[in-house]
């Protein structure tokens, strides 16, 4: 017996777009790189390292325009330390939304738990915050650490301008 999808019916101050980018990681950065770069074809965008967050990453894309998709390849830069980025080796997801200060306070005043940090510039420069993946108190993300990235403006107007598949 297949169940039906009913929408919430509160209406949401914000919306998800879509994939904003995924985040794998790995003991091996150059392992990464071969895969996604040389193998796949993902276009290099930058570097970036973090001692904070344990990570030295290759920021890269996937695809074109506002239809890209970023593929973060991760590395602890002290495989001793947390966070482990490469463990698990899908870090995590993240999504673009359209209000990221709004869908934090909705999505708190709904019982969902945030990792330390709250929002602050990611390594693309855009705001972001994470839902934490397995909370000790709360709602998260059902194990899976999701990234909310707040949409620019042209991501927005070309979503807007999108027709349903």
């Amino acid at each position: 017996m297949s169940k039906s999808f009913h929408p919430p019916s509160q209406e949401k101050p914000y919306r998800i777009l879509g994939v904003q980018q995924i985040a794998v990681g790995s003991p091996s950065l150059a392992g990464l790189r071969s895969l996604w770069i040389d193998t796949l074809g993902a276009k290099e965008v930058k570097t970036f390292k973090s001692e904070s967050e344990n990570v030295d990453e290759i920021v890269t894309t996937l695809g074109k325009g506002v239809a890209s998709v970023e593929v973060d390849l991760m590395t602890p830069l002290d495989p001793s330390s947390s966070p482990k980025v490469d463990s698990p080796p899908l870090n995590h997801i993240g999504l673009w939304v359209t209000d990221i200060r709004a869908c934090v306070d909705h999505l708190e005043g709904e019982g969902y738990t945030f990792t330390p940090g709250g929002i602050r510039e990611g390594a693309s420069g855009h705001d972001v915050c994470f839902l934490h993946p397995k909370p000790r108190e709360g709602k998260g993300g059902e194990g899976v650490l999701i990234e909310l990235v707040q949409a620019p403006e042209k991501v927005i107007e070309a979503y807007e301008t999108l027709e349903e598949l």
